[in-house]
């Protein structure tokens, strides 16, 4: 899908303007013996603060988090937009975390380079942000925009979140026409990798078609797998299924869900 001009423009507008109050504040806040010395790369800065974080030192790792990243560091600029997105050392604060994720996506990064995941990871940050917007911040809800950084992840890197939203976005016609012949064709290049939410949804759309074993099959072997986070709701659409197929048919479904759980989808 081609990226709208408008949108393309409004966006990286705004990542542009964000993006010194993103990376601001002085690198005279680090220690400078153990950081900050002239053989110091922004490399081994980010690997010095990946340090500190794993032994806990969360601000340690913010203050050369943030020194490598003003040095063009890239996972250093990932690693911070995640801190600020979950509150994991920092305050959360999801406009900090947005000015970080619009400074990496704006790099020039080609699929299968070292660096493809922080700029995947990126986009569908981004894409959550402009569907909902962020409250208390010039971004405003924007489900259009948001498709187009979905589709760049997902076209571009094969991000199977991306994907999924994708997927989603049809089913609902969120920010697009609805189609559920698209969202059916995004929701199973994702649940292909292994997606849950995916194959759930898309076992659902495939019970509710009339393919009654491999729709609740796929739901069940969703289940299985799932987070705690999407357990209930996976669960919710698989017993409703299990309780409106037959007998023979719940029977084969376990089956192949057992199959599908070994072997994955076919």
């Amino acid at each position: 899908m081609r990226t709208s001009d408008a949108i393309r423009a409004g966006t990286l507008a705004l990542g542009l303007s964000v993006a010194g109050l993103a990376l601001a504040g002085p690198a005279a806040a680090l220690d400078e013996k153990t950081v900050v010395k002239p053989d110091r790369s922004p490399w081994a800065v980010f690997r010095f603060g990946f340090s500190a974080y794993k032994k806990g030192d969360k601000q340690e790792a913010v203050e050369a988090y943030r020194y490598a990243a003003e040095k063009g560091q890239m996972g250093a600029r990932w690693k911070l937009a995640r801190m600020y997105a979950e509150g994991d050392g920092v305050p959360r604060d999801d406009y900090e975390a947005f000015k970080f994720f619009s400074e990496i996506v704006q790099q020039e990064v080609e699929p299968g380079s070292p660096e493809e995941s922080y700029v995947s990871d990126a986009l569908v940050a981004l894409a959550g942000y402009l569907r909902r917007g962020i409250a208390g911040s010039p971004v405003q809800a924007n489900p259009a925009a948001a498709q187009e950084y979905y589709m760049r992840a997902a076209a571009n890197y094969r991000n199977p979140q991306a994907q999924y939203e994708i997927g989603r976005m049809f089913l609902h016609g969120e920010g697009v026409t609805r189609s559920v012949r698209q969202a059916g064709r995004w929701l199973q290049l994702a649940a292909e990798k292994g997606h849950t939410g995916a194959q759930a949804t898309l076992g659902n759309l495939l019970f509710q078609s009339g393919r009654v074993v491999r729709g609740l099959a796929m739901m069940t072997a969703a289940l299985e797998r799932a987070a705690p986070t999407d357990t209930a709701w996976i669960r919710s659409l698989q017993e409703e299924a299990f309780a409106l197929a037959g007998e023979s048919d719940r029977r084969t479904a376990i089956a192949l869900s057992e199959d599908m759980l070994a072997n994955g989808l076919k």
